[in-house]
């Protein structure tokens, strides 16, 4: 899942977006208005969580045009996260687009477990995620394959996660790199390649994740 945090306060965003990183998240920074339209217009974000008091403008202003300005690549989910804790805002907030209203001061836990239920509610799955042999457990971290334990490192894990999440697709590498690594990963590195490879080993036989030459990566047979 790749998350757009918005977050004027570089110390917070900080070490949000290191607790985000460590649970297997993708995570790009915006401390603007106007850095994070940047993003919105060429990234596809899973979440995107909205600061509102932002030097250059209100995040709600940002909220509300996602659903108008066509050249803002819409999240799938939005949250917000801010000190502005009246019901009025929280009302606000809602009515303007987000999908969920958080207060500052939060426990992490709490943000983590909020950023999970959203994204069951974006892909209209449980706790459980299948795809033929293997399960993952979204809630707890966890993957099997026809019942065994995998030990995964967050990364392999959240290299599965997309891939259980679209089986039969034909996933680029590019694709790979824009869901499951952050704004930080070099393009030009083997780091998919490398990955995906550890993760397969894992996997075990027969092998799962099918290599199309020249386009990219399935998982299981191709969708209908």
């Amino acid at each position: 899942m790749r998350i757009l945090l918005i977050e004027d306060d570089p110390d917070l965003a900080g070490i949000v977006a290191l607790g985000l990183r460590n649970e297997s998240y993708a995570v790009d920074l915006a401390a603007t208005c106007r850095a994070a339209e940047e993003a919105l217009r060429t990234t596809a974000y899973d979440v995107a969580c909205f600061d509102l008091g932002l030097p250059d403008g209100d995040g709600l202003d940002l909220v509300r045009r996602l659903g108008t300005d066509g050249e803002l690549r819409r999240p799938r989910r939005t949250l917000v996260l801010t000190a502005r804790d009246a019901v009025a805002d929280r009302v606000a907030g809602l009515d303007a687009g987000a999908d969920d209203y958080l207060v500052k001061p939060f426990h992490f836990s709490e943000l983590v477990a909020r950023l999970r239920a959203l994204a069951r509610r974006a892909d209209d799955h449980g706790t459980l995620l299948r795809a033929g042999e293997l399960t993952l457990d979204l809630a707890a971290h966890r993957a099997w394959r026809s019942g065994a334990e995998l030990d995964l490192t967050a990364r392999e894990y959240a290299l599965l996660r997309y891939f259980m999440h679209h089986p039969g697709e034909l996933l680029s590498a590019e694709d790979l790199l824009e869901h499951v690594w952050d704004a930080h990963a070099n393009p030009f590195t083997a780091s998919v390649r490398v990955i995906l490879s550890r993760l397969r080993r894992k996997l075990g036989d027969p092998p799962l994740i099918a290599t199309v030459t020249g386009s990219g990566y399935r998982l299981g047979r191709p969708a209908p």
